[in-house]
């Protein structure tokens, strides 16, 4: 008599498995032993180069040789990472001062820039969003939308709408992290679907279902093109548009950025859908539970509570002041006194502070002096990407001052023969994503930026747009767990296989950067950049 298969228990697959470990990457013995390689590598190779290449006989002026020895150490370490990001990067500070690259007042000035202050009132506002759970009401809030919750492919789609916007403000580590859990729950209740109905094995895997990897990688991939929308949306953005401003004298505005991104980012939502649907193509269309799902979920959070009011108080002033420049510029015009006036007053850094403070003084028990959000709370954002934000400013102020980035400019134009605007773009966002595909993307703006643009201008192009087409390339990297962040979060969910993730991601890869080239200089224009 033959044995009756075993009947998979998904909720156990898929919820309980995962309950420890959600949000972090789970690798096999063989990956952890690259990994284990990766990282000791990167202790010897890191500090072997930059000696040799100190020690070459090379022809470079100045300090210009030592600031490359040090770089290139840096980025080994940023790509074998056998120390954190940050710490890689205060080490190459740190070797700048001690090798004479510059004056050490000189070197650390870019850690107070207005960019710096941007970003920490950007993560502290981000980080009350996620401690009373708006971005959370959110998602729920468009999933119970008619329609959404019957179909797989609406709710991929759907689920890539929710994250690209709130990556737009939030953290796009933060963002994946957050959904994950209620993506696996949706996950569930389809596998369970697909269980009964007997589309799939009674002792299926639910981790290995098409649908699951489409709706993780959507996820994953929604939160990098949502994170372009907005200058705070990614930390190359602000990389990138410091970088811009220092070689060009152009300021982006907040509402400039937004323009020149927004079609941009409709258009690779579309091709992202495209691409995950195609690749992963869903084992069942029509679905029931799901609206179930959502709407439990959402009566368990009950209406707005105060702490949450008080949360989109401080994010509406906020971005409110982000835009209020850019409308005075174009009504006033960008010359005016008015315009300077305001853009200086309101500062983007002034600004982001400002409306983070909001959050400690707007009460929610006054009874008690319960404000919003505490000190503690503010403790807890992701001071380790502002400090490796920092070292990628200070990086490229001193590609720039050293004169270090002109001359690699200048040596790669001849050498490739990059003369007009179209192949400086393409080479740019090239090269941004395959350095985003081996370390962050952080570190990708921060070596990409700063060469692009004495490559343009040797070249005799405007660097504003090769330089704006790294910035967004850098934040691509698809291909791989260890590209971002948010493809570690979803791998380690166990539900998307590293060769479906590898497939998705290089296509996606491919189409992203075709975008970038074609779209941004027409968006550029319609903004006013160019």
């Amino acid at each position: 008599m033959a044995t009756k298969p075993s009947v998979t228990d998904v909720e156990d697959v898929l919820l309980r498995a995962n309950r420890e470990s959600l949000g972090s990457e789970r690798l096999s013995a063989g990956e952890e032993r690259f990994e284990r390689r990766r990282k000791t590598t990167g202790l010897w190779l890191a500090p072997l180069v930059t000696v040799v290449f100190l020690l070459l006989p090379l022809d470079l002026a100045g300090n210009q040789q030592t600031l490359a020895g040090i770089l290139l150490g840096v980025v080994v370490l940023w790509v074998c990472e056998p120390l954190p990001l940050p710490v890689s990067g205060f080490i190459g500070i740190a070797a700048t001062v001690l090798l004479g690259v510059a004056p050490v007042d000189d070197v650390l000035k870019p850690f107070g820039s207005s960019t710096i202050f941007t970003f920490i009132g950007a993560f502290v506002i981000a980080q009350a969003m996620l401690k009373h759970g708006v971005a959370r009401r959110f998602a729920f809030r468009v999933l119970s939308l008619p329609g959404v919750g019957s179909s797989t492919t609406r709710i991929i789609l759907a689920f890539g709408a929710i994250t690209c916007v709130l990556s737009a403000f939030v953290s796009n580590t933060a963002t994946v992290a957050m959904l994950l859990p209620t993506a696996l729950g949706i996950l569930t209740v389809i596998a369970k679907l697909m269980q009964d109905r007997g589309v799939v094995a009674a002792d299926f895997d639910p981790r290995r279902l098409r649908v699951g990897t489409a709706l993780m990688l959507m996820l994953a991939y929604g939160a990098s093109v949502g994170g372009l929308l907005t200058p705070v949306g990614s930390p190359p953005n602000l990389i990138g548009r410091a970088q811009i401003e220092e070689a060009t004298g152009v300021r982006i505005s907040f509402l400039q950025w937004v323009i020149s991104a927004l079609p941009l980012c409709l258009l690779m939502f579309v091709v992202l859908g495209v691409v995950l649907l195609l690749l992963n193509r869903p084992e069942i269309r029509r679905i029931e539970g799901v609206r179930e799902y959502v709407a439990e979920e959402r009566a368990k959070m009950g209406p707005l509570s105060r702490s949450e009011k008080n949360t989109l108080i401080a994010f509406a002033f906020t971005v409110t002041l982000w835009i209020v420049p850019a409308v005075v510029g174009l009504i006033a015009g960008n010359d005016s006194a008015l315009s300077k006036t305001v853009s200086d007053r309101l500062d983007e850094g002034v600004v982001a502070v400002l409306g983070a403070s909001l959050l400690f003084l707007l009460p929610v028990e006054w009874k008690r002096r319960k404000f919003t959000l505490t000190w503690s709370d503010a403790a807890r954002i992701d001071w380790g990407t502002i400090m490796l934000f920092g070292a990628g400013i200070i990086f490229g102020s001193l590609l720039a001052a050293t004169g270090l980035a002109k001359t690699i400019g200048e040596s790669t134009s001849s050498t490739l023969g990059l003369a007009s605007s179209l192949p400086i773009m393409l080479f740019a966002v090239l090269l941004a994503i395959l350095i985003s595909e081996a370390t962050s993307n952080t570190a990708a703006a921060s070596v990409v930026v700063p060469i692009v643009i004495p490559i343009a201008a040797a070249a005799g192009i405007d660097p504003l747009m090769p330089a704006l087409a790294a910035t967004f390339g850098a934040s691509f990297g698809f291909m791989l767990p260890v590209a971002t962040p948010q493809n570690a979060i979803v791998y380690g969910s166990g539900t998307v296989p590293i060769t479906r993730m590898i497939r998705s991601g290089i296509t996606f890869d491919v189409c992203g950067a075709i975008l970038i080239v074609a779209v941004l200089p027409l968006t550029a224009a319609l903004a006013g950049l160019i």
